[in-house]
């Protein structure tokens, strides 16, 4: 399940599970809607003539399912959980996928993205465990074991791979990563029967491709970063123009706790075990997939806005609108390959 609930969808949600609309051309769209990784998901997209709506439906849950079953923390019985308890089994493709994936980003921002702080998350009460009381010695016992240099894939005689830890208290948080990767094989999903245009939105991660129904890039509404805001779409700071790629936003206004009259945030320095405390109040990452969107997000919350935007400037696939400041008065910055709609 994600931490990030951010992004709006500016099309607009029927309350039913699938319903279609014709574009000028006559094409079919549709979509589903449903639960999913402890949030919502929804699916539009452009409806091949020799497919079914509910065979979509269908291998969309199915899919969903599979990957709950694999690498949720929330699901205490899933691949993630049985070998965050110590257990040695088995790992397949999902698993295998996500953690590839999390240790090159984790390589790539010098430890600032890393699943294996996930002790650190619980901790702190933002994991898998309720809040533990936090002190310096606690936090510098579990700093030992934190590294995704401190576990690997290994493959045993019987060709399975299987997840070597370096300590047995090591764990494993993929919530940074998993909404995206999950929109990511969603679209797959689509592409394989055929659709041309769909938005994959899961835990308000999304991963978008062509055109909406009524013409033109899909519209991703960003809310303003004002602590305690659940009020999704009430306030919008910008409505973005996308397609082909994800997009993923971060911040820290909708999950925090306030304790002795301190912020605390569920953004952790996996380096020092501390939540963040800087001015970036969120980081909106476009990328070429919803699993790079993803782990950026998080990445930009966790070193703040500076070295976001140098990040940014750096990459040639990667674009990033930041809202920084005070609460009181928020700045933004976006990089050059953003389209901004202006018709909030």
């Amino acid at each position: 399940m994600s931490n990030k609930f951010i992004l709006l969808l500016v099309t607009p949600l029927l309350l039913f599970s699938i319903f279609s609309c014709n574009n000028e051309d006559n094409e079919k769209y549709i979509q589903i809607t449903g639960i999913a990784q402890g949030s919502t998901y929804h699916v539009i997209c452009s409806l091949p003539e020799d497919v079914k709506a509910k065979h979509i439906e269908n291998s969309i849950n199915l899919t969903l399912q599979t990957i709950d079953n694999s690498i949720s923390g929330y699901n205490k019985g899933s691949l993630l959980s049985k070998i965050n308890d110590g257990e040695d089994l088995p790992l397949d493709s999902i698993f295998i996928n996500v953690f590839i994936r999390s240790k090159e980003i984790w390589q790539e921002s010098n430890g600032m993205f890393d699943p294996s702080a996930s002790p650190l998350f619980d901790l702190w009460g933002f994991g898998f465990k309720e809040k533990d009381n936090v002190t310096q010695a606690k936090i510098d016992s579990i700093l030992q074991f934190v590294g995704m240099d401190k576990v690997s894939l290994s493959t045993y005689a019987d060709g399975s791979t299987h997840l070597i830890k370096e300590d047995s208290r090591m764990s494993l948080n993929f919530n940074a990563i998993a909404q995206g990767y999950t929109c990511d094989v969603i679209s797959k999903v689509l592409d394989s029967i055929g659709s041309l245009n769909y938005l994959v939105e899961v835990g308000r991660e999304i991963v978008c491709r062509g055109e909406r129904s009524q013409g033109g890039k899909w519209r991703v509404g960003l809310d303003k970063p004002i602590d305690g805001n659940m009020d999704e779409g009430k306030y919008l700071q910008e409505v973005i123009n996308f397609s082909d790629g994800g997009i993923v936003t971060s911040g820290n206004y909708r999950k925090f706790y306030i304790e002795n009259g301190e912020k605390y945030s569920h953004t952790l320095n996996p380096v020092t075990g501390y939540p963040v405390k800087h001015n970036l109040l969120s980081a909106t990452v476009l990328a070429r997939d919803g699993s790079t969107a993803d782990a950026y997000a998080t990445w930009f919350m966790v070193v703040g806005i500076d070295q976001a935007r140098q990040i940014t400037k750096s990459k040639e696939d990667v674009d990033a609108y930041l809202i920084y400041g005070e609460q009181d008065d928020m700045k933004s910055w976006c990089s050059s390959g953003i389209i901004l709609d202006n018709k909030i």
